[in-house]
């Protein structure tokens, strides 16, 4: 880049072209609609000079022009440890990275036998915003339990039950099929708790043991027909997605001052 971009910025069609938005032609017409807004501004200019921190959404989806941020979904195998360096020597996402030039970490855990969505980014601010629960981002499991679960004890899920580290309640609960004789169940729960093994705790709590626990789900993102092992980068559409969650919650003062360190970083499952 020359100073006097460096300075100045790069015309606001080009980089989006650059982020892979649509055309510079395409990008052109939706700056002439209005329907591009840069920090919380419509912007109609085509001449326009931006930087790549700058805020931009199309229709009210944020873009991310800075394209040095990665955004990779993993379908986590059990067995596999929510670090980059276990200092027990098990398996590790370290596997899962070394492929990349970008250093990515993940958003949050699932515990070693737990399989299902993780995402793993270098985008540090999304990460924060995303693994915290005061943020509100819900996650999606399903749970193949022990015995046959009532809808009085879906009830009790989601009406709050009382564990050691103080009460919980389920967003939402319900029953997806139930195996012959009563022997297990499979329950779809949802949350946006972040607490340690909470999803396990809560159905040991109500009496339904999990036998196997899958996340499904990580606030837009659906884990979708990716096997398990697999990893695949994020369309368009769910950075989109995720970004205008991050900018919407980082927006908001009172909501971002309720954040904890520790919270952050505990197993979501």
């Amino acid at each position: 880049m020359s100073t006097d971009a460096a300075q100045d910025g790069i015309r606001l069609q080009k980089l989006m072209a650059a982020a892979g938005v649509a055309s510079r032609r395409v990008s052109e017409d939706l700056i002439s609609a209005g329907r591009v807004e840069v920090n919380g501004e419509v912007v109609m200019e085509l001449g326009r000079r931006v930087q790549e921190t700058d805020l931009v959404s199309v229709d009210g989806v944020a873009i991310q022009l800075d394209t040095s941020r990665r955004y990779i979904m993993l379908n986590k195998p059990v067995g596999i440890v929510s670090s980059l360096q276990d200092d027990r020597g098990r398996q590790d996402l370290s596997e899962f990275v070394r492929e990349f030039d970008e250093r990515l970490f993940n958003v949050g855990r699932l515990d070693a036998q737990t399989s299902g969505l993780l995402l793993l980014t270098n985008d540090g601010e999304l990460a924060h915003v995303l693994a915290h629960p005061s943020f509100g981002v819900l996650k999606t499991y399903i749970a193949w339990v022990e015995g046959r679960v009532t809808p009085a004890t879906i009830t009790k899920l989601t009406s709050g039950v009382d564990l050691e580290d103080g009460p919980i309640a389920a967003d939402k609960a319900r029953i997806l099929d139930t195996a012959a004789g009563g022997v297990e169940t499979i329950v779809e729960i949802t949350l946006h708790s972040g607490r340690n093994r909470i999803v396990r705790r809560m159905l040991e709590e109500v009496g339904h043991p999990v036998v196997d626990l899958v996340r499904r789900q990580f606030g837009p993102l659906h884990l979708g027909s990716l096997k398990v092992g697999e990893m695949r980068d994020l369309t368009k559409a769910e950075m989109g997605q995720l970004l205008t969650i991050s900018r919407t919650a980082q927006a908001d003062p009172a909501t971002a001052t309720e954040v904890s360190e520790a919270d952050a970083e505990a197993n979501d499952s």
